[in-house]
């Protein structure tokens, strides 16, 4: 027995020294400062770190929105540019998709001939930039996807009290998150980067998750060419949103939410 003596103690000592070294490596972890290279929102209070959110969205020229919004029983998908004079990109459903692009007050719609239901000029309209007058329904009811601070006020708003969470990850980018109601007011994630920028939504309710990212990234806004364009005035065929199926809304609640033109 004597003789395997050595090499046990050897054993017991190359474990304990290794498990010396873990617990000096955890005490080590456990004493670094979280807020170590951040912009220290996170040091604030749950309401303060939603009114930097707001107030830094509310600053920016620019922002890339992107994820699904639930609205009247249905699910849309949106990925939108959008800046202070226009904006542009596609909004999906299990039904349509179409395209959306304002520059300046000027609207336009793009879609395929399913899009503007039995009209007769539906063949003329499909995969067309249909330009929408300022005095047709369809104009308020999708001008709001296109107008940046409009859609980001609907959706940036927290209902019930907010708590702050452990600090995770939206992308590459470290972030806090703000909770309302324990989750059943919505979530957002707010940047611990440079400009404390709102990164994630999650919807009240279960009613979606929309990521905004590339915020103050320019990006060319342009009205499509001229052979690309129909215009048919002051009167636009019915499309079959204004037929009664629900148009997306990116308002607040579980789904639905104000027109996101009110």
């Amino acid at each position: 027995m004597t003789a395997y003596l050595p090499a046990a103690r050897l054993r017991r000592a190359a474990f304990a020294g290794v498990l010396l070294a873990g617990l000096a490596v955890t005490g080590t972890g456990c004493g670094a400062d979280p807020d170590k290279g951040t912009n220290g929102v996170g040091k604030l209070s749950a309401d303060q770190i939603e009114n930097k959110a707001k107030a830094a969205a509310g600053a920016a020229d620019s922002v890339h929105l992107s994820g699904t919004l639930v609205s009247g029983g249905k699910s849309f998908t949106l990925d939108m540019r959008l800046k202070k004079d226009g904006g542009s990109g596609e909004v999906k459903s299990k039904e349509d998709t179409f395209q959306v692009l304002r520059v300046g007050e000027q609207l336009y719609l793009k879609a395929s001939a399913a899009f503007w239901g039995k009209s007769d000029s539906a063949g003329k309209l499909g995969d067309k930039y249909v330009k929408v007058p300022d005095s047709d329904p369809t104009y308020k009811q999708f001008r709001g996807f296109t107008d940046m601070h409009v859609l980001l006020d609907g959706l940036l708003g927290l209902d019930g009290k907010l708590t702050k969470g452990e600090y995770t990850k939206v992308g590459p980018a470290r972030a806090v998150p703000v909770t309302a109601d324990k989750g059943k007011g919505g979530k957002l994630s707010v940047s611990l980067e440079g400009t404390p920028y709102p990164l994630r939504l999650e919807r009240a309710g279960g009613a979606g998750r929309v990521d905004l990212a590339e915020w103050g990234k320019a990006f060319p806004l342009e009205a499509p060419a001229q052979d690309q364009t129909v215009d048919y005035g002051s009167q636009m065929p019915t499309t079959k949103d204004q037929g009664g199926e629900p148009a997306p809304s990116p308002g607040k609640g579980s789904g639905q939410g104000s027109n996101p033109t009110k």
